[in-house]
C-alpha cells in the first residue's frame, strides 16, 4: 500500500519536473492538511519545483528530484510503518540547504514536525565543507530516531550514485574518502532499521 502511494506521488513528481523546467517562479502551496497522501504528493511537488534546474553530479546528470525520490523510497520499503512526516522532510530534506527556500518556507507549508526533520539534516551552509562534514558526524547519534533514518537513507542513495554514475571528475581515492565518511556519520545513526541499514552496507561495499 506505501509502496504504490509513494510510486504514484513519485510519477506526479517527475510530471512537474518536465512540466516546469525553465520556469523560476513559484506558485505558493496550500498547506499540506489532510491525508499521508496528499501531504506527501504536496511535498514531492513542491520538491520538483525548488530543484527544477538542478541536476546530479555524476556523470549521467539525472535530475537532482530523482534523488529525493530515491531516498523516500529507500525509508517507505524498509519501514513497517506509515510515516508521511518522514517521507515528506525526506523529499525535502535538501530544499532549504540547497534551494532560495527557507524553513520558515517549510513550517508554513508542511507543518512544525515536518521542518524539525528537515532542519535536523540541513547543513550550515556558511561553514567550510569540511566542518560541515566533521558536524554531521558528531551531530548523528543525536538526532531523532526520525532524523537518523533519513541520514542512513540519503547516504545510501548518494553511495548508489557513486557507482552507477560517479562525477567524472572524481579520482578513486575521493570516492574511497567519501565512502569512509558516510560510514562514519551512519555509524552514529545505527540501531532503528536493519533493513535500510542493510541497504546502506550494500551501497557502501560496492561503492569501495
Amino acid at each position: 500500500m506505501l509502496q504504490f502511494l509513494v510510486e504514484t506521488c513519485l510519477c506526479e513528481a517527475v510530471r512537474s519536473l518536465e512540466n516546469l523546467r525553465g520556469k523560476q517562479t513559484l506558485t505558493a502551496l496550500p498547506r499540506a492538511n489532510g491525508s499521508g497522501l496528499h501531504q506527501l504528493a504536496k511535498a514531492l511537488d513542491y520538491a520538483a519545483r525548488q530543484h527544477v534546474a538542478q541536476r546530479r553530479k555524476g556523470a549521467l546528470g539525472e535530475p537532482y528530484i530523482n534523488h529525493l525520490c530515491e531516498v523516500a523510497a529507500l525509508l517507505a520499503e524498509t519501514s513497517d510503518q506509515e510515516d508521511a512526516d518522514l517521507l515528506s522532510a525526506a523529499v525535502l530534506h535538501d530544499v532549504v540547504e540547497d534551494t532560495d527556500a527557507t524553513m520558515e518556507d517549510v513550517r508554513a507549508l508542511f507543518g512544525p514536525e515536518v521542518a524539525r526533520i528537515v532542519a535536523e539534516v540541513t547543513d550550515d551552509t556558511s561553514l567550510p565543507r569540511s566542518i560541515r562534514k566533521a558536524r554531521q558526524i558528531e551531530k548523528a547519534p543525536t538526532l531523532s530516531q526520525q532524523g537518523r533514518m533519513l541520514k542512513i537513507a540519503d547516504k545510501t542513495s548518494n553511495l548508489r550514485a557513486i557507482v552507477a554514475s560517479p562525477p567524472e571528475d572524481w579520482s578513486d581515492d575521493r570516492k574511497r574518502e567519501y565512502v569512509r565518511w558516510a560510514e562514519e556519520v551512519v555509524a552514529g545513526c545505527r540501531g532503528l532499521n536493519h533493513r535500510l541499514e542493510a541497504e546502506f552496507d550494500t551501497a557502501a561495499a560496492e561503492a569501495k
